[in-house]
């Protein structure tokens, strides 16, 4: 006969009953209490599925820079730069993808980790190799490209923010960690050289060498920020898994490159502890800066800015412009609602108002404008002539050379000449820079094969330029290609 769990019997007291209740619940929650923490253990744990051998082998092989992998690091900074150039986020991933960036980056990391300093010199000099090598390719593509200009995909890679350093520290963790694991998780790999994002920055420094000096400096901040904190996520990682240090057959000299390894680290540390400061601090400033103005002025009907507020974080000041003067009242409105955002308490308010703007001088403006518009009226009853005696000249143009073209006739002659046109059409118009002489004007829309590139498009419109102008017997012709 099994024994009861617990004793019910009537000669045992109800104190003694309860105690065993309590004992029992207990032992039941710190059985459960184990079990999940077994549980958790096993759900993040990752030393048991670490290869250190062959992690080791991995990250000095990607090191190098030479042959294969300078080519592609110089392909890869082409087509980065020309995704920047064209604003598309698609090829700029592309660009990311097969950037060879990453691995002398992480082989900093691992050095600093088990005390190789071999692996650390060797990782510093490839890593700037490939930063010279790569802003000197983004240099000359443009500075010599023709259409290169300011896009969105470039100017957001001059101003870095606290959440490039968060992004650049746990992706280079989450890269770290797939690498130490037995069989490389490649989707890992990918995301991470996605969203720590190497190539676009050095692209941008490229560009701001190129063009403005300004982009440069904030290009290379964003590119200094991810190769510290991913470099540094590795070292962590590396530190957590207890990969064994480096051992030196001579005591002395083992101990002299573990301090040097200790020194670099330090070096290294003190750098990114201080761009992270910096960073969550500017992060700070702009966050109350932009919800004071926000709340403050853009929500305010009787406030009209005359240019964008400025935040100069070098001088401790805000500015707001405003069309118009601010009356005392206004003013010490704004002041008061300042001292509400935390973040901004060290920064002066500067209010500049365009006193000049008062309510007599507007009126003032007011009566020129009038008097100009009856100036532009006397000028257009004096072009009235003008317009009359045009008349006679457009009426015998259409009832000469315009009415003699035949559309359909040079419409089909134009699809034969050129197969890749959707739709074509023309009209003659006329035009005057001083409103005495007047010039004919041709003017033809278009539309080409979508799928031609905009380099096409281009030839073929000067190509179809040629051809109608001469076609129709026009003086000038002017394409209009959609």
């Amino acid at each position: 006969m099994e024994e009861n769990k617990f004793n019910f019997s009537e000669d045992t007291p109800k104190e003694d009953l309860v105690q065993e209740s309590k004992d029992a619940v207990k032992k039941d929650a710190v059985g459960l209490f184990a079990s999940f923490r077994i549980y958790l253990r096993e759900l993040l744990d990752f030393r048991d599925d670490t290869d250190r051998d062959a992690t080791v082998e991995a990250i000095k092989a990607d090191i190098p820079l030479k042959g294969a992998t300078a080519w592609i690091l110089i392909c890869s900074i082409f087509v980065a730069s020309i995704g920047l150039n064209a604003n598309s986020t698609a090829v700029v991933i592309g660009a990311m993808l097969i950037s060879p960036l990453m691995g002398p980056i992480l082989g900093l990391g691992m050095s600093l980790a088990i005390n190789d300093i071999d692996t650390l010199k060797k990782s510093l000099i490839n890593l700037t190799t490939m930063i010279v090598l790569s802003l000197l390719t983004a240099f000359l593509f443009f500075k010599f490209f023709p259409l290169s200009e300011e896009t969105s995909e470039l100017l957001g890679r001059t101003r870095p923010d606290i959440r490039d350093v968060l992004i650049a520290f746990f992706g280079g963790a989450a890269l770290m960690i797939a690498r130490t694991k037995k069989g490389t998780i490649a989707s890992v790999i990918f995301g991470v050289a996605i969203a720590t994002a190497l190539m676009p920055p050095l692209c941008t420094a490229g560009f701001g060498l190129a063009k403005n000096m300004k982009y440069f400096w904030g290009a290379m901040y964003l590119f200094t920020i991810n190769t510290i904190f991913i470099g540094l996520a590795a070292f962590v990682v590396l530190k957590v898994l207890r990969f064994p240090m480096l051992k030196y057959a001579n005591s002395k000299k083992r101990k002299r490159i573990a301090q040097l390894a200790s020194l670099v680290a330090v070096i290294v540390m003190i750098p990114a502890i201080r761009t992270f400061y910096n960073v969550w601090t500017e992060t700070k400033y702009e966050m109350g800066f932009k919800n004071f103005v926000k709340n403050e002025v853009e929500s305010n009907d009787d406030l009209w800015s005359q240019r964008d507020p400025v935040l100069d974080q070098d001088t401790k000041k805000i500015k707001l412009y405003f069309n118009g003067e601010i009356s005392p009242a206004m003013e010490n409105s704004l002041r008061n609602s300042y001292k509400n955002y935390e973040n901004i308490q060290g920064f002066d308010l500067v209010i500049n108002s365009n006193k000049s703007r008062s309510a007599d001088v507007v009126a003032e403006m007011l009566k020129k404008s009038e008097i100009r518009n009856e100036q532009k009226d006397i000028l257009v009853t004096g072009l009235q002539q003008q317009v009359d005696s045009l008349e006679l000249f457009i009426k015998s143009l259409k009832s000469s050379e315009i009415n003699m073209l035949d559309y359909k006739e040079v419409a089909r002659d134009a699809k034969i000449k050129f197969n890749d046109l959707k739709s074509f059409g023309y009209a003659t118009m006329f035009e005057s820079k001083d409103f005495v002489k007047m010039d004919t004007i041709s003017i033809a829309k278009i539309t080409w094969n979508s799928q031609l590139s905009d380099s096409v498009k281009t030839i073929k419109d000067e190509t179809l330029k040629l051809w109608l102008k001469d076609r129709i017997k026009a003086k000038k012709v002017v394409i209009k290609s959609e």
